[in-house]
């Protein structure tokens, strides 16, 4: 149990003082996603150096869970290789899939282990995996753009 309690301490922390939160002027991609069946959104901007992340910065409304979840992703991902990046995603995609089975790899995801919980909430899911969706599709957008 105290190590629930440090999970959810984790996603308050990250949903109070959001990391990258404030929309750059400056980016490759700008995507806008939301989550139709509670009504989250997600704006986030992304730039690339070659195939590596330089900034990540996003604007969003909506629960703790999805905000805490595009804060951490942003920490995540910032100064990677879009390669490291898939696999750290494919890793949160897995512990999202898992229905609380798997506890997270916290050397590759870090803080996003705090989310395993959610897993076992199928309604929740969406909300951990709006801001990871909405990276995805910037990144395909911005290395289109880069060709």
């Amino acid at each position: 149990m105290q190590l629930d309690n440090l999970y959810q301490e984790v996603i308050l922390d990250h949903y109070k003082n959001p990391q990258h939160k404030g929309l750059a002027a400056h980016f490759d991609a700008q995507v806008h996603h939301i989550n139709p069946s509670c009504g989250d959104e997600i704006t986030l901007n992304l730039t690339l150096a070659g195939d590596v992340v330089t900034s990540v910065s996003w604007d969003g409304v909506g629960c703790s869970i999805s905000q805490a979840s595009v804060s951490i992703l942003t920490d995540l991902v910032i100064g990677k290789s879009l390669e490291d990046v898939e696999k750290i995603s494919q890793s949160f995609m897995e512990l999202m899939q898992s229905k609380g089975s798997i506890a997270g790899d916290e050397t590759l995801l870090e803080d996003a282990v705090a989310l395993a919980g959610v897993s076992q909430y199928p309604a929740r899911i969406k909300c951990a995996l709006l801001g990871w969706m909405a990276f995805k599709d910037a990144s395909v957008q911005a290395q289109a753009k880069g060709k």
